[in-house]
């Protein structure tokens, strides 16, 4: 038994509100159950009762024993002095308030219905399995699921705003800068994406702003930040980036100490940091005011178009500064495209528009949800209990699920679990 179970059943009126009674047999009669409160305090806040012939307005506290109001010190803790009913599941002793008032006590476990009941405890037995609800996935109606997989994927576009926020508090409102560092942090992947964070909060993105008009100036500030350029090697390109960052360095007195070291490391070549940075400079070279024109676009082929940018010539024929490859024209892909757009665009787009108290989710939903799902061992194992991932909507709402949900075992938060519990 969890107190969470007890705050679901007390929330969503999950007993027969008629003839309750305290365990002294005054009867209850409840007008509001109250505020689900989730910081310290009594668990519900603002409830309206009558107990017996006395109309209370209070607060709410709930425990499995009576008992753990001790334990718990409510007894000194004036927080705890306007409790007007403590819900308990058993109630094995009298419990006062830090005026010695008793507090009426209604006693659940008596009155709970046992299919309610049963549900519950087959969710939570603890097995070997990946998911509380493993065995019963499948059988969720789609209707609930689908109602609940839109929730989850907004739910996470807010989770991502609140980084956003962040980064747009450091960036003193620039928006140009925030996009620029999330941008930059998902060129580098899974792999580079802290290193290349790094990289980008190196630079003041007026620097980009000044050199972003000359493809050579922006990858020597590039590669000299992300340390690629100290070693030796012999070539014009390699020498001329050298000097145009050592240029830029001393006349805004660059420093790089704070960036992580650049991985190659298990990298398909494509994925190399010298490609994706070279695309990365190309992009800003191409478009100087790159977040105005993300922020007007809102179909899905636009940004496709608004992407496609190659690496600078050089890289046509290489992969590393030192071994010549065939030649090859190192475009963004359609799939990578798709990423930057999950993982930056979108949530750059949702935030920007809740900022200025704007309603564009139904845009968001078309374009996330023409983008193909993701492919990672979560969405394999949802897959496999029923096929539910079918675009980028229901991928990123099922690593929602998992990660703040499942693995949290906060089914009684979860629609699916709602479901499986009231079956």
């Amino acid at each position: 038994m969890q107190e969470d179970f007890l705050h679901y059943i007390w929330k969503h009126k999950k007993i027969e509100f008629n003839n309750l009674k305290t365990t002294l047999g005054q009867s209850i009669v409840i007008s509001n159950v109250g505020q689900h409160n989730f910081n310290s305090g009594p668990d519900f806040f603002n409830a309206k009762l009558k107990i017996g012939d006395q109309l209370w307005a209070g607060n709410v506290e709930i425990h499995i024993k009576s008992s753990d109001w001790f334990l718990h010190n409510h007894e000194t803790d004036k927080a705890y002095d306007n409790v007007i009913l403590h819900v308990v599941w058993e109630d094995d002793t009298e419990v006062f308030r830090k005026d010695n008032t008793a507090i009426p006590t209604l006693e659940l476990k008596d009155i709970i219905d046992t299919s309610l009941l049963n549900n519950y405890e087959k969710l939570f037995i603890k097995q070997s399995k990946w998911i509380n609800c493993e065995h019963d996935f499948a059988s969720t109606d789609d209707f609930v699921l689908n109602n609940w997989i839109e929730r989850l994927y907004f739910e996470r576009l807010e989770r991502k705003s609140e980084s956003i926020e962040t980064l747009l508090a450091e960036s003193k409102n620039d928006w140009e800068a925030v996009l620029f560092k999330m941008l930059t942090k998902n060129f580098g992947l899974k792999v580079n994406g802290e290193s290349f964070f790094s990289l980008a909060k190196s630079i003041d993105f007026s620097i980009i702003r000044k050199t972003q008009s000359s493809p050579l100036l922006l990858e020597a500030l590039l590669f000299g930040q992300s340390g690629l350029l100290e070693q030796d090697v012999e070539g014009a390109y390699y020498s001329n980036l050298v000097n145009e960052y050592q240029f830029l360095k001393q006349k805004f007195n660059l420093q790089n100490s704070q960036v992580l070291p650049i991985q190659f490391f298990r990298l398909r070549p494509p994925n190399f940091p010298t490609i994706r940075l070279s695309q990365l400079a190309s992009l800003y070279n191409k478009h100087q005011n790159l977040f105005s024109k993300i922020i007007e676009l809102n179909q899905l082929e636009d940004f496709y178009e608004l992407f496609k940018v190659s690496t600078s010539e050089f890289w046509n024929a290489h992969y590393t500064f030192q071994k010549e490859s065939k030649s090859s024209t190192k475009t963004l892909s359609k799939s990578f495209i798709d990423l930057l757009l999950i993982n930056t665009i979108l949530p750059i787009k949702f935030s920007y528009a809740k900022q200025k108290g704007e309603e564009i989710d139904s845009e968001i939903i078309k374009i996330v949800s023409a983008l193909t799902a993701e492919k990672n061992s979560i969405i394999n194992k949802f897959n496999s209990l029923k096929k539910v991932s079918k675009s980028a909507l229901e991928s990123q709402s099922l690593i929602q699920l998992k990660t703040e949900y499942c693995d949290k075992n906060k089914c009684l938060q979860c629609a699916i679990g709602n479901s499986l519990i009231n079956k």
